[in-house]
């Protein structure tokens, strides 16, 4: 579910990090909005509301993958984002399609969990700490254990019979009380042993024992091998699985490890977490969401379109993922570990460049399922400048903070913003379109050497004007050969 955030909330939300798109936004927030209001009918109705994809069209660096990375933070559903190139060749080396339903479940069944376990935090707090216990002082709780489960008890008896019966009744006695004083050493020991753990309890409590080193047996951290390196992973993936497999069956899946008090308690507060949720309750909630809520970002769906009817072998390759994609689209039912998702009510969103294709190159059923097509647009000037400054973690900021790690104070001018910007559109509208990227690697042209030197001058402060923008980048934009790779 979205935290209750209407849709003008979710675009200014996305103004903070993006500039410009506004209709990419909207459409975006309309649909995530919808999955609210389709909760909320009767189930009737809501079985018939089907997600309305939403398919993004727009150069490189222009925002696209931008704007899904940043929803992946803003809403709180199970989201994931997959590359459509990666089922490019299935049945070669590439992977089932339904992977992408499988990982969407696991991303749901990870929130659900980390839910849970915040929920229990508190309670798992005195079983940690009696853990912590027993690493400090090895035995000291069982020995305290054993003697408060025994105690001895025996009576003299009055007699009246043969000496011989005399003597075996001494001895059993005797035996009797060597066995209690026996006992009572043990009460005694415990009881030392309690005091030292209720002192070690109380440094614990108070921090000083955080750096102290104890011996934990840990779980080597591997999990189990998923089947597909068999289907389409090399010869070294497969021996490596099988030796995983072979390890976990003979109990060789943990070692000891020596580690602080301080790393100690983290691992162990996971551990006791992990057995206080019941995985069956946890996956059951997270198949709900993910039937009901959840999103599923296909990135580079361009590359999969086959342009013009070619038949060649790469674009059958592309058409057959087209179709293995459109089930899913349309709705099945797909096995994973957590049980059979449905995929009906999933919002798909996708999005692809398509500057060498174009989305009537996609098969018509695959289009017929992304009613909703929105193109963004390519940034000039004025977006670059923007982006160099307005969003919360802008370049500049970035840059800034950075260089003041090593206490030097960069001073980048208003009209270096606007050189820069107007370059990036420049060696844009001459090279490859590559969008904000290009100002990436204009920063870092421009950026190099005081960076380099950044030790050299630290407790001072350094000017980057549009003077300095031209002495390090003109050159490199009036030469097309130049500017082509460095630039």
């Amino acid at each position: 579910m979205i935290s209750g955030l209407t849709p003008k909330q979710i675009v200014e939300k996305l103004d903070q990090y993006i500039i410009g798109q506004a209709k990419a936004k909207k459409a975006v927030a309309v649909a995530l909005r919808n999955r609210i209001r389709r909760l909320q009918l009767s189930e009737e109705m809501k079985e018939e509301v089907a997600p309305k994809n939403i398919l993004m069209i727009g150069p490189t660096g222009c925002g696209k993958t931008e704007i899904a990375r940043r929803l992946a933070k803003l809403v709180n559903a199970p989201f994931v984002k997959v590359e459509a190139t990666k089922y490019t060749e299935v049945g070669y080396v590439g992977r089932d399609v339904e992977s992408m339903v499988r990982d969407l479940m696991a991303v749901g069944f990870n929130n659900v969990k980390k839910e849970m376990e915040d929920s229990m935090r508190e309670q798992c707090g005195p079983k940690v700490e009696e853990k912590l216990l027993d690493l400090l002082l090895p035995g000291s709780g069982k020995k305290e254990k054993e003697a408060a489960g025994k105690e001895v008890k025996f009576d003299f008896i009055p007699f009246s019979g043969t000496p011989e019966d005399a003597r075996k009744l001494m001895e059993e006695q005797n035996a009797a009380l060597a066995a209690k004083q026996a006992e009572d050493e043990k009460k005694n020991e415990a009881s030392a042993d309690n005091h030292t753990r209720e002192k070690f309890r109380q440094m614990l409590r108070e921090g000083k024992l955080e750096d102290r080193e104890v011996e934990l047996v840990v779980k080597k951290q591997r999990s189990m091998p998923s089947m597909e390196i068999i289907a389409g992973g090399s010869m070294d993936d497969l021996q490596n699985g099988m030796m995983e497999i072979q390890n976990m069956l003979s109990g060789r899946n943990q070692k000891k490890k020596s580690m602080t008090v301080r790393e100690a308690r983290k691992y162990l507060t996971e551990e006791v977490l992990d057995s206080m949720i019941d995985p069956d309750k946890a996956g059951d909630i997270a198949r709900e969401r993910v039937e009901q809520s959840g999103i599923i970002f296909i990135d580079e769906i361009d590359k999969i379109a086959t342009k013009g009817g070619v038949s060649s072998g790469v674009a059958v390759s592309r058409e057959g993922v087209q179709r293995d994609i459109l089930p899913i689209v349309e709705g099945s039912k797909v096995n994973t570990k957590w049980g059979v998702v449905d995929t009906t009510h999933i919002l798909f969103v996708a999005a692809g460049a398509f500057s060498v294709s174009s989305p009537s190159d996609l098969i018509p059923e695959l289009q017929g399922r992304f009613p909703l097509r929105v193109e963004l647009e390519s940034l000039k000037q004025e977006d670059f400048k923007r982006i160099l400054t307005e969003p919360k973690n802008s370049l500049v900021k970035q840059y800034k903070a950075l260089l003041e790690t090593e206490n030097l104070k960069l001073d980048i001018t208003e009209d270096a913003i606007n050189r820069m910007s107007e370059l990036a559109e420049e060696v844009n509208s001459k090279a490859e379109n590559i969008g904000a990227r290009r100002l990436h690697t204009i920063m870092e042209k421009v950026l190099e050497e005081i960076s380099f030197d950044a030790d050299e001058h630290a407790g001072e402060t350094v000017t980057v004007d549009a003077a300095y923008v031209d002495k390090k980048l003109t050159d490199l934009v009036e030469n097309q050969d130049l500017s082509r790779y460095i630039l």
